[in-house]
């Protein structure tokens, strides 16, 4: 039986008091390179959209991993000189890549790299993916995923980071039981969950129908939306012009008392699971202008009150 939401531990990431947001304690924020692999170009495009957090996946085509301590420093000096915020650095841990079997050491010498980037840039959080299976049976492969992740926020507590498992790739990316057996079992303060709102369409599943069974355990949410197309890659469209229920999402997370960052990843020009695309600032600015509607609408949607049971006798 799934512990009760008040019992269960988690990370609270709260956004800085400054941010701009659709309402009290919510943050816009995005993934920079879906905007363009220069920094200047990431921070450009927050900057047209008055945003101050960026989400770091790449730079120059370089995971942050990978980044030489040069370039990390470059893109830490334009930060501070803009007087931006990060509240994510985004790993290759656990995603499609790297399967369940492949060697657990790449893994932890990331998230050490990844932990000191974070210090040094004030983030607080690592976005991480749990496992394809690579042929594993259903057992093995929840046994071994839960331990990596066990050991990963063993080394994220001790750094003071915390780690967000995103509905993307592997063991916990698209059940909600097996989301909340994640957090349940490993039992960390240093673990939460990251919702995608357009990974359903990209996955097969109903978005707002999975989100309605773990939206008290999300961490931080990614804002995308598609149409599925039969048979090939979905058409990514702005937020609100697809089919991911990115306003219901939205909705049930203001409902169910979330309170963080709403990162778009529009993918209107950069596939990087397909290493396909570049980023364009265009494109991530329409998609963060699309969001500001759906997100103002959320926050009508969860404030009103619950229509008044009738009474009476019926005539």
């Amino acid at each position: 039986m799934p512990t009760p939401p008040e019992q269960r531990p988690g990370p609270v990431l709260e956004p800085a008091a400054d941010l701009p947001g659709p309402a009290p304690g919510i943050a816009f924020a995005g993934i920079g390179d879906e905007a363009g692999g220069d920094p200047a170009d990431q921070l450009d495009a927050l900057e047209r959209l008055g945003w101050r957090s960026l989400e770091v996946r790449t730079v120059g085509g370089r995971p942050v991993a990978d980044l030489d301590d040069a370039a990390f420093s470059g893109l830490a000096a334009a930060l501070d000189e803009r007087g931006m915020s990060v509240c994510c650095l985004d790993s290759g841990i656990g995603n499609w890549a790297r399967p369940i079997t492949g060697p657990f050491d790449t893994d932890l010498r990331e998230l050490e790299i990844l932990a000191a980037r974070c210090a040094a840039v004030g983030a607080r959080a690592v976005r991480i993916m749990t496992y394809p299976d690579d042929g594993l049976g259903e057992r093995e492969w929840r046994r071994r995923a839960v331990a990596r992740v066990r050991r990963l926020c063993a080394a994220a507590e001790h750094r003071g980071i915390v780690l967000l498992a995103e509905n993307c790739a592997g063991w916990a990316a698209d059940d909600a039981d097996r989301m909340l057996d994640l957090l349940d079992t490993v039992a960390s303060p240093a673990l939460g969950l990251l919702f995608d709102t357009g990974n359903g369409v990209a996955h097969g599943y109903d978005a707002p129908a999975l989100l309605a069974d773990i939206a008290d355990r999300v961490a931080h949410v990614h804002v995308k939306d598609a149409v599925p197309v039969p048979g090939g890659e979905p058409a990514y469209t702005v937020p609100g012009r697809g089919s991911a229920g990115v306003a219901e999402c939205l909705r049930l997370l203001l409902e169910r008392g979330y309170r963080g960052t709403w990162s778009i990843e529009p993918h209107l020009s950069l596939l990087p699971h397909r290493a396909a695309g570049t980023g364009d600032v265009d494109a991530f600015v329409a998609a963060g202008e699309a969001l500001r509607p759906l997100a103002a609408e959320a926050v009508a949607a969860s404030a009103r009150p619950e229509p008044a049971a009738e009474t009476g006798t019926p005539q």
